[in-house]
């Protein structure tokens, strides 16, 4: 069988599914408009010996579209919300390939946090855009499985699109999710740079709240990403924190952020570990977590 994942498809309606299937593409037979009506959406996949897909993100809104657009991802030109009431929710990949950018061999779609378990063991990567975004229904989310193992690098974040196309060319790896989001203020994103090197992984992540946690962090030793994910919403000075130096810990593999309350304590339960942290802490945003995975 064929190792890499090399193309993406999406159907929109019965006669796309009779389609993708006579051209021998795979259905993940879950419907990505699961609960909030509209149409039945799926997701297709094509196995290759070339050219694999290393990098798939989404696009929900122009600020998320235009340094992916600027960058040459390919843009599958399927609303992942027809029908229903949420955002323009579309899917984007790359086939680039470096050192950062490992291929993808497998594709998964989660619907409720229990699915989750295995896939939060073996190793894949939870993708942060909840694909039901603003639609209701279920919380759905696509997991990757890469080549090799992962490691985050490096974190940095933005809160404008103006370079965001130099970072996807970089490597770098958006969580698409707004950490303002309902909040107001600035469209602030967290990104990561994968390594497939353990020994240049982060090694612990913190979130601080107040000026006694950033004291505390930067006390014993802890760097700042100068960054407020607050930024112009109100509410509390949010930070992010790493640490690189401290071998009693893990590499840290990969990140996301927790929007179903619900999957906490199933992503604890396996291995994760959640940051007990509101990122709209103050204000009356979407209540988000930091979730990070050794």
């Amino acid at each position: 069988m064929s190792k890499y994942i090399t193309e993406i498809q999406v159907s929109l309606d019965r006669c796309e599914e009779i389609q993708f299937s006579m051209q021998n593409l795979t259905q993940i037979p879950v419907d990505l408009n699961k609960g909030a009506g509209g149409n039945y959406i799926y997701l297709w996949y094509r196995r290759g010996d070339c050219s694999p897909i290393t990098r798939i993100q989404f696009s929900f809104n122009e600020n998320t579209r235009e340094g992916l657009a600027r960058a040459g991802y390919h843009k599958v030109d399927k609303d992942l919300n027809k029908g229903a009431d949420g955002d323009f929710i579309f899917l984007w990949y790359d086939t680039d390939s470096s050192e950062s950018k490992v291929p993808i061999v497998d594709l998964a779609v989660t619907t409720d946090p229990c699915e989750a378990t295995w896939y939060i063991s073996s190793g894949w990567e939870p993708l942060t855009c909840d694909l039901n975004r603003k639609a209701g229904g279920n919380y759905i989310f696509l997991w990757v499985k890469r080549e090799t193992p992962t490691y985050i690098k490096e974190i940095i974040t933005t809160n404008q699109p103006c370079e965001d196309d130099r970072y996807f060319r970089d490597g770098y790896i958006r969580l698409d999710e707004d950490t303002n989001r309902e909040a107001g203020g600035k469209y602030v994103f967290i990104w990561y740079l994968p390594t497939t090197n353990p020994a240049e992984a982060l090694r612990d992540l913190q979130v601080s709240i107040n000026d006694s946690e950033y004291k505390c962090f930067e006390q014993v030793g802890y760097q700042v990403v100068h960054q407020d994910l607050n930024q112009g919403a109100g509410g509390d000075y949010v930070y992010l924190w790493y640490k690189k130096e401290d071998c009693s810990k893990k590499p840290i593999r990969t990140m996301t952020l927790i929007l179903d309350q619900s999957s906490v304590c199933v992503f604890q339960n396996n291995g994760a570990t959640v940051i007990d942290k509101n990122l709209n802490s103050g204000n009356n945003g979407f209540q988000e977590k930091l979730c990070f995975f050794q």
